[in-house]
């Protein structure tokens, strides 16, 4: 549910500048804008409630949110233009097919990897 409304913030973030910059600024940079407001918005939410880890260090639990941020952001620039310029599809639209699976993965990644139990050891 989280990483369904954590999409939502970001494509309503995105259709907001869209409709702001109208044709003044190019679509890949509103995504990317949009993309990194949304990390900077969502991380806490995460860290907080949604996986409990209070116990880490925010830099490096926020430097691994991003990576796997990253990931889903290079999908977007990667396939957006291909939507967009080759088969005219609405940002916006082409937008929503590309973020249809991220939800469940970004959920499973952060779940094993960026927030996942460390395993304390104690000295002797």
């Amino acid at each position: 549910m989280t990483s369904a409304t954590t999409a939502l913030l970001y494509c309503s973030l995105l259709g907001l500048g869209l409709l702001v910059a109208k044709d003044a600024v190019p679509y890949l940079f509103l995504a990317m804008a949009a993309h990194l407001t949304t990390v900077v918005i969502v991380y806490p939410w995460y860290r907080l409630v949604v996986f409990r880890a209070a116990g880490q260090p925010w830099l490096t639990g926020y430097l691994r949110f991003y990576v796997v941020g990253l990931g889903f952001l290079a999908t977007s620039l990667a396939g957006l233009p291909v939507l967009v310029e080759l088969f005219h599809l609405p940002v916006m639209a082409a937008q929503a097919l590309l973020l249809v699976i991220s939800p469940t993965v970004s959920y499973a990644i952060h779940r094993a990897w960026t927030f996942r139990e460390r395993a304390t050891t104690q000295a002797g």
